[in-house]
Parts: structure tokens; C-alpha cells; sequence
């Protein structure tokens, strides 16, 4: 069918959803907005699906989030009865229709005679992967689209393990998935029906406590925090999400008791009024925290996203002004004092390892390296974090201590399996609380780690691909770096070129070497300075990223360095 002819059979439904038919009325003659909801399905691949909201089979709706649970279902109907009925774990962000759906999702499930248990209110990413381990269900559904704008929403399926489901396991549901040709036809059982026959529990703050107590946990030096964090001053904005439900809970529970949420960004508001991109990345988000941290004279600014796995924050320099942190400065300040601080109180493994993604800074492994513990790089994706942590548990070949990727995403415990930024809260305002011990502040801290180690700068650089045609000039633009081969970028020769997808990396003397990863369409340059630059397309959005890491003798050559590489890539695609 045409997309037309799709679209047409959708205008003719009597029983549409009528917001939906309402959206769809209003669309009347924008063919460009119609072809991109009707042209194609929505992609559901291993990190789930996510796209802008309304009508269309290329859109997030009820008939969309419908599908992909009854691919899911029909996956958990050829399991044995006993593991089918450990059931599904639902929770679902501050977004709009997101409580909608996770309800739409477990009456699929209750169709098909699968418990789910489904949260009360909106609760983080992180703690729906921790209650599939809690509640030893089988799998786990999140409604959200995580950082992105208010027009988008997202369904992202967990595995056994708490972690997003492999890639292995995601191929066969997105298989059944495709199998379900008409949206409309997918069964739906009765709520209240559901309720009175066990099939779907409502769960709360019984798993919040749970989740909590194991927060607490990662604390490693109460007593620093009891002497000089519980009357530390730090600001909190969880950006209208999920965060604001544990966030400020997890702080008190670890004794810091000095704290202010950002008030207008405290309320869970599905416009994201304050910030319309509600990405801690984003210095724009910052600006209200950065404002109350001056009257206050706070010592640290933390923002989680609306679902709360990312973490980012913003630290007081002498001057008084306040510097965003990097992904990769975060991660490099908690790897250095959790293996320091466990180092000193006789708790670090001797089999200790940290896991990080490829396109992460070679800043972690340097302290790593320097404190006797493994550094091991995986494909982007925190599920790939989460497979080796199950893989350790199973061989204990090592002992997981630290996880990260660049994109803000950090795991201190394995108790849950993605990143988490309530634990990541706790954990930065204790590195703060130990540096202000020091009469320092994390600024102080991240200098004194680039005066060791060497002054490390990265940067993401995300083209977008948006509308039909997006898809194809991706894989366009992939093609062109992947056959015409740079031989140097900036006046520095590419020594290797390592393709995940063919699974090699090709060095500069024509000799190759196998990698050790699963396939992924990845590329990754090393040049000749130690310079690294990697080129990805987004599994979750229309955009191709390129990584660009390298080091100098001092911050204003690193960060030159990185504006070089960055017009370098720029000349090559345009080429």
C-alpha cells in the first residue's frame, strides 16, 4: 500500500481515537507531514522505538504501542507457562499520553493472559529496570522519549536481566511485530477486568523503598558526607520528569540535607514550559539552576532528564560562575574517587574492571590504568554495559565496579542495569563533599585529574537527517566515509580505521585484526596524535553522530585540536 492508501484507510475508521481523528483532520492536505506518518512503520530496534506523537503508523499512538505489546506477547506466548507468568513490569515518564500508554500496553498483555505490573504515578528509567530484578519478572516495558522535545514519546522492552533486551532476543519481537499487519485488530482486555482477576497489579512505593535502600548503598564514606556534605549546598532540577519523585528522597537518605529543587522546574509538566530541549546536555537547562546556585553560592547544580537515566551538572568556578561538565569530565571525576575512595577503605576487588562505551573518553582509562583497574570498551548502548555485568556475575572473571557512556549516562551499582541518574546524584555530591574536605571544588578536582593525566577534550557533533529521504542520505553519507577512507583528518594520518560492521580494523600498512564486538554500522578513526574519531548513525533518532576525543598539553590546545577535527569532518562530507 501506498502511503495514501494508508492513510485513506485510517480516515475511513469509524472507531478511530478521537484526539487521534481530531490530529488527523487537522493534517487534511499537508502531504509532506502526512507521507512522513503513513510512508513506512515505525522502526523498533534494539534500543525499542521512539518518534513524535499522532496519527499514523509511523507515529507513537495507541495503535503503535499496541503492536509493538502484542509482538512482545506473542514472543512471551511460546515461553513455558511459569516463566510467561512472571509477567511484565511497566513504568512510564511525565511525557503526554505516557501513563496512557503503559495502560494501553498491559491491556495487550492482559489479553494474552500475562500479568503486568504496572506503576501508580510516572517513575525513572532506572528503577523499572531495577524492579524487573525486584519482582523477578520477565521483561519490563518504560514509556519515554528520554531527553527529547514534548512532541515525542517512546517504549523501550527489558529483559530478565533489568537490561534492555539483546539485540538476539529484540530481532525475534521486532519479527513478531512485523507480523501484525493490522494495528487495529490487536486485542485489548478490560482494566477493571484485569484488576479483578490479578492480571494487572498497581505498584508504588513499595518498590520506591526497595530501590531507595539500595541507593543508599553506594554511598562509600558516610562519615565524609556526615562531616562535610550534610550542610554542603546543592541545587537539583529533575526538568519536569521522573527524577523529582526519588531524587530529592535518595539525597536525604545519603545525609545531604542542604539541597533546593529548581521550583519551576519541579512540576511534572509535559510541555517542558522551561526548556523546551529538556537535555542536561544542554547548557539552556541549566539556566534557572545557575541562577538560584548564585544566590545561594551553591557548591553544585545536578539536572536529570525527564526520565531520570541521564545525569548532568554544573560546578563553581573561583571566579564565582558556573561550568557545565562534559559526560566524560562526570565520569572521569566518579571513576577516579570511587576507586580511590574504595582503594583507601580496603574495598576495591582485586579482579576490579570499569565498562564504557567505544565512543567514550580515553580519560577514564588512563585513571583506571593508574589504579590497577581493568578498563573494557563495548558498542554504544547501555545494554552492552549490562551483558558484561552479567557476564562477570556468571564467570566472575572480574568484578564490575563503574559504568559509563559519554551521553551522560553513568551506573555505580549493578543493582539496576542502565544508566542511573539518581545514583548518579548521590554519588557526584559525594565527590563534592570529599573535594571540599580538600578546601576544593569538583572544578579544583577535574583540573587536578587533567594535571595528572593530560588535558582531555571530546565533543559530539550530531548531523540530522530528518523527513522520508533521511534514511537513505544516511546510509549515504555512511557509505562515502566507509569506501572513499580519509588518510587523515587536520594534517594527522589515520593510523587505523576499525568498522564494526565488518567487524576489522585496517591499519595504515594494509595489515588488519579481527574486533571482538558484535556487528554495528560504526566507524572509528585513529590518528597518528592519539586522536580518535568515530561516526554512528542514532538508533533512536534521525541524526549521524561523530565523536571526536583527543588530549593536549593544555586545555586551550586540546579544545583547538577539536575545533580543527570538527572542520576537518565537516570538509570531508562536503567533498
Amino acid at each position: 500500500m501506498s502511503w495514501k492508501d494508508t492513510y485513506q484507510s485510517w480516515m475511513e475508521r469509524v472507531d478511530l481515537e478521537p484526539g487521534l481523528k481530531k490530529e488527523l483532520d487537522q493534517l487534511a492536505g499537508e502531504d509532506t507531514d502526512l507521507e512522513e506518518a503513513f510512508y513506512a512503520p515505525m522502526e523498533f530496534g534494539t534500543a525499542g522505538m521512539r518518534g513524535v506523537m499522532g496519527p499514523g503508523i509511523n507515529r507513537m499512538n495507541i495503535y503503535t504501542v499496541r503492536q509493538a505489546t502484542e509482538g512482545l506477547a506473542n514472543f512471551m506466548d511460546e515461553l513455558d507457562e511459569k516463566t510467561k507468568q512472571q509477567g511484565v513490569a511497566i513504568s512510564f515518564d511525565s511525557r503526554y499520553h505516557s501513563k496512557e500508554f503503559a495502560h494501553e500496553a498491559a491491556h495487550v498483555l492482559g489479553a494474552h493472559h500475562i500479568p503486568s505490573f504496572v506503576f501508580d504515578d510516572m517513575r525513572p528509567t532506572p528503577e523499572l529496570s531495577f524492579t524487573v530484578r525486584h519482582l523477578h519478572t520477565y521483561a519490563g516495558i518504560m514509556i519515554t522519549a528520554s531527553h527529547n522535545p514534548k512532541q515525542y514519546n517512546g517504549y523501550k522492552i527489558y529483559g530478565p536481566d533489568g537490561g534492555q533486551m539483546p539485540p538476539v532476543d529484540s530481532d525475534k519481537i521486532t519479527a513478531y511485530i512485523r507480523k501484525v499487519t493490522d494495528i487495529f485488530d490487536v486485542p485489548v482486555a478490560d482494566e477493571h477486568e484485569l484488576r479483578q482477576n490479578g492480571l494487572l497489579t498497581l505498584i508504588g512505593e513499595n518498590v520506591d523503598e526497595a530501590y531507595l535502600a539500595k541507593v543508599k548503598t553506594i554511598t562509600i564514606n558516610p562519615d565524609l558526607i556526615k562531616e562535610y556534605g550534610a550542610d554542603m549546598k546543592l541545587i537539583y532540577t529533575p526538568l519536569h520528569g521522573t527524577g523529582k519523585v526519588l531524587g530529592n528522597r535518595a539525597l536525604q537518605n545519603a545525609g545531604f540535607n542542604d539541597f533546593t529543587m529548581v521550583p519551576e522546574q519541579a512540576t511534572a509538566d509535559p510541555e517542558f514550559i522551561t526548556t523546551p530541549f529538556p537535555n542536561p546536555e544542554f547548557p539552556q537547562t541549566f539556566d534557572l539552576a545557575i541562577k538560584l546556585g548564585k544566590k545561594q553560592n551553591a557548591d553544585l547544580l545536578v539536572a536529570t532528564d525527564p526520565d531520570a537515566d541521564r545525569l548532568g551538572a554544573a560546578v563553581r568556578r573561583p571566579n564565582g560562575e558556573y561550568q557545565l561538565l562534559t559526560g566524560n569530565q562526570m565520569a572521569a571525576l566518579m571513576l577516579n574517587y570511587i576507586v580511590t575512595a574504595r582503594q583507601e577503605n580496603g574495598t576495591l576487588p582485586k579482579n576490579a574492571v570499569a565498562v564504557k562505551s567505544i565512543v567514550s573518553s580515553e580519560l577514564a582509562t588512563k585513571i583506571a590504568e593508574a589504579h590497577g583497574v581493568g578498563m573494557v570498551n563495548v558498542l554504544t548502548g547501555f545494554k552492552f554495559i549490562a551483558d558484561q555485568i552479567q557476564h562477570y556475575e556468571t564467570t566472575h572473571e572480574h568484578t564490575f565496579v563503574f559504568g559509563f557512556e559519554e551521553s551522560y549516562g553513568y551506573l555505580v551499582k549493578p543493582f539496576v542495569r542502565d544508566k542511573d541518574a539518581i545514583q548518579g546524584i548521590v554519588m557526584l555530591a559525594e565527590i563534592a563533599a570529599y573535594y571540599r574536605k580538600q578546601g576544593k571544588t569538583l572544578y579544583d578536582g577535574l583540573q587536578d585529574l587533567f594535571a595528572k593525566y593530560g588535558y582531555y577534550a571530546e565533543k559530539t557533533i550530531s548531523k540530522d537527517f530528518p523527513g522520508v529521504d533521511g534514511k537513505a542520505e544516511m546510509a549515504n553519507l555512511m557509505t562515502k566515509f566507509r569506501e572513499e577512507r580519509p588518510t587523515d583528518f587536520a594534517g594527522q594520518e589515520v593510523t587505523a580505521l576499525e568498522d564494526f560492521e565488518k567487524q576489522v580494523t585496517t591499519f595504515a600498512d594494509g595489515t588488519s585484526r579481527k574486533i571482538a564486538l558484535p556487528v554495528s554500522n560504526v566507524l572509528k578513526y585513529q590518528l597518528k596524535d592519539g586522536t580518535w574519531i568515530a561516526i554512528r548513525p542514532s538508533g533512536t533518532e534521525p541524526k549521524i553522530k561523530f565523536y571526536v576525543g583527543t588530549v593536549g598539553s593544555d586545555n586551550a590546545i586540546a579544545q583547538k585540536k577539536v575545533a580543527d577535527f570538527e572542520k576537518a569532518i565537516d570538509k570531508f562530507i562536503e567533498a
